[in-house]
């Protein structure tokens, strides 16, 4: 059976870190000052979201959200297409802007932008990033969502974090796993 794992930054902080991984994994860190405060797996896939010490999914201002989507295959830039016009339909004046897009790992990725004005749900607007990368086994989404507009250098940061997030896999040397994960 498939074995899905996610790094958590506390472990990979360790020296040397000796993780033990099996076939294709998702390479992400729980960013520093958050917590996974909702956690959910069903057949399709995982979903995992993690808030600021000091809020919850029920009322947060910033969330990292990390999906896996299990034996999906549409590719990067299918996903953030399909994305961008739920945000479109459901946010007046959203927009969308692609960042980057190419090869991690000899993975496909893309990394893109939404923003909604306004949301009609909350009454704030939503800044949200996005890092898929299409693996063999699974689609894997990050996510860094603002409930309002960030300052520059906290786009520079998030924008850092999701540089790091990665896909490896065990099973041969076409996307080898950093050093210290076995």
């Amino acid at each position: 059976m498939l074995r899905l794992a996610i790094a958590l930054a506390t472990a990979l902080s360790l020296a040397p870190p000796a993780l033990a991984f099996e076939n294709e994994n998702l390479l992400v860190a729980v960013p520093k000052g958050y917590k996974p405060d909702y956690r959910a797996k069903n057949a399709r896939g995982i979903i995992t979201e993690m808030v600021p010490q000091n809020e919850s999914v029920k009322n947060w201002s910033e969330m990292v959200t990390v999906q896996i989507f299990f034996r999906i295959r549409p590719g990067p830039d299918a996903f953030r297409e399909r994305i961008a016009q739920g945000w479109a339909k459901a946010c007046k004046g959203a927009s969308a802007h692609a960042i980057a897009q190419g090869q991690e790992n000899g993975y496909p990725f893309a990394v893109w932008m939404l923003v909604c004005p306004r949301n009609a749900q909350t009454g704030k607007p939503e800044w949200t990033w996005f890092k898929a990368i299409q693996g063999n086994d699974s689609l894997y989404v990050v996510q860094k969502a603002f409930k309002f507009e960030p300052a520059r250098e906290q786009v520079v940061e998030w924008t850092r974090y999701l540089k790091r997030v990665s896909v490896c896999d065990t099973r041969g040397s076409a996307h080898r796993c950093p050093a210290g994960v076995k």
